[in-house]
């Protein structure tokens, strides 16, 4: 235990619907002789609550993609991995809208109060109402904590950003992320993902400051990588 405590830590933020789940699983599995003690936070944990000097992970995922996903997952209440109910609100949107277009188009509906009831699902779901400030904070304060930042993972290559990770965490090359969806906390794969135009634009538009974020990400990913290359 005491070897454990000696070892520097790496904090693991989880924001919803990132692939955070299946990272948890490979790391805790596959990272037994790391040299770090990754320690990983629930949802509710955020950069503020990190002491200062600490390093930190977490994964991004674009705001629309993550928004899909964040509806199905809510929408079967986390099953099966989890068994998380309806809270009243989600409850009333999921008897409004039965797919992410559904409540995605809705948000410009001509209906005043079909659109109304969309902006309050999106403001009710869990993971739908949380932007990736809810985790940061606001740009300056992000700004103050980047060289705290570990690692910046993006859920659209995390195959590939895992191999990286793993080796920044001293991993063996033996591990790896879970093919079992329930594992992985992953949606099953006959839902209905599709988007019309309308619906991408609304949501774009929904999430712009989230898209902001993804932004300052890259840029702290690019840095991240010309450090460890100059």
């Amino acid at each position: 235990m005491k070897e454990q405590q000696d070892k520097p830590v790496i904090h693991f933020l989880h924001i919803g619907k990132t692939g955070g789940s299946a990272i948890k699983h490979a790391i805790k599995q596959g990272c037994p002789g790391s040299p770090y003690r990754v320690r990983f936070h629930p949802h509710g944990v955020n950069l503020r609550d990190i002491p200062e000097g600490e390093q930190v992970v977490f994964i991004v995922r674009d705001p629309v993609r993550r928004f899909v996903s964040g509806f199905y997952s809510r929408q079967r209440q986390g099953k099966p991995r989890y068994n998380i109910p309806w809270r009243p609100g989600e409850r009333k949107a999921f008897e409004t809208f039965d797919t992410p277009n559904h409540l995605a188009s809705a948000l410009s509906s001509w209906n005043l109060s079909k659109r109304k009831q969309a902006r309050l699902a999106m403001k009710r779901i869990q993971h739908v109402k949380n932007s990736y400030w809810k985790w940061f904070e606001n740009e300056a304060y992000f700004n103050s904590r980047i060289d705290d930042i570990f690692f910046v993972a993006f859920q659209e290559q995390l195959a590939d950003d895992f191999e990286v990770l793993k080796d920044m965490l001293g991993c063996p090359s033996s591990a790896s992320l879970p093919s079992d969806d329930v594992k992985a906390h992953r949606n099953p794969g006959n839902l209905d993902t599709s988007l019309n135009k309308k619906s991408v634009a609304n949501l774009e538009k929904w999430y712009r400051r989230d898209y902001r974020f993804m932004d300052l990400s890259r840029r702290v990913r690019a840095s991240l990588e010309s450090r460890k290359t100059g």
